[in-house]
This record gives C-alpha cells, sequence and structure tokens, in this order.
C-alpha cells in the first residue's frame, strides 16, 4: 500500500471513530447516565473510558484537579454533597474562614510594612495618613 494510501485509510479511520455511535464529548451529554465500567485508556496512563449502561462512552483525562479547582467543586456541588458529607463542610467552612481571615491580616501587614518601610523616604506619608484617618472620622 503507497503511503498515500495509508495516509488516506488512517484519516478515514480516524473521521469516522470521531463519529462512532455513543461518543459523549460533553459532561452535559453524560448527566443522568448509569456508568457500567470504567477501564484504563492503554497508552495514557491515569485517563479513563467511562462505558455508560446504554453502552454510550467517553474519555476523561486522568484526575488531577488542581487544588483551586477541588475547592470551587466544593461550593458548586455543595446541594448535591452536604447532607451526606455534613460534618467534611462543616470543617470545610471553618478552615475558608480561617484562611480569609489569615489573608485579611496578611493584606493588612503588608500595607503596615509598607508605610513603616517608606515613612524615611517620603517624609509627608505621616502626614496624609492623618489626613486619612480624619476622613474616616
Amino acid at each position: 500500500m503507497p503511503t498515500e494510501d495509508k495516509w488516506k485509510a488512517n484519516m478515514q479511520k480516524v473521521a469516522f471513530s470521531q463519529q462512532f455511535p455513543g461518543l459523549l464529548l460533553s459532561w452535559q451529554a453524560c448527566e443522568g447516565k448509569t456508568v457500567r465500567a470504567v477501564l484504563p485508556l492503554t497508552g495514557k496512563p491515569g485517563a479513563m473510558v467511562i462505558v455508560f449502561a446504554d453502552a454510550s462512552f467517553t474519555i476523561v483525562p486522568p484526575l488531577t484537579p488542581e487544588p483551586w479547582a477541588i475547592g470551587q467543586a466544593l461550593v458548586d456541588a455543595r446541594a448535591h454533597l452536604e447532607s451526606a458529607h455534613r460534618t467534611a463542610y462543616e470543617e470545610y467552612d471553618r478552615l475558608a474562614q480561617k484562611d480569609r481571615e489569615a489573608l485579611r491580616n496578611a493584606r493588612l501587614e503588608k500595607i503596615l510594612g509598607a508605610i513603616h518601610n517608606n515613612l524615611e523616604q517620603i517624609p509627608e506619608l505621616k502626614d496624609r495618613l492623618k489626613e486619612l484617618v480624619k476622613e474616616w472620622r
């Protein structure tokens, strides 16, 4: 088989596979389906083929979400998860509040440090700060 014929045959196979019956290419299309099997995708460590009970399927990448994505997922899916994981959500809320407070304190310290470190270089800074405080009263 000449090289061009091989290339054409491969292109036809790829085009057909991308239109294969049951291939789902969006998460919305998977909603409500029952999982029949989760199989490793040969050649792609961590990737899986999810086969549904109706013989549809999808391919998913390795499950290595970034920490921010896990936190956002906990927020987005809370209505579906909280009743089963109430204690875990209570702890998550406590830690999230602690994180917000630590961020607030870090910002405060950064601002105060910047003021302190610039007092010598900007003599009018002290007077401007006093004026600012008076405006707030």
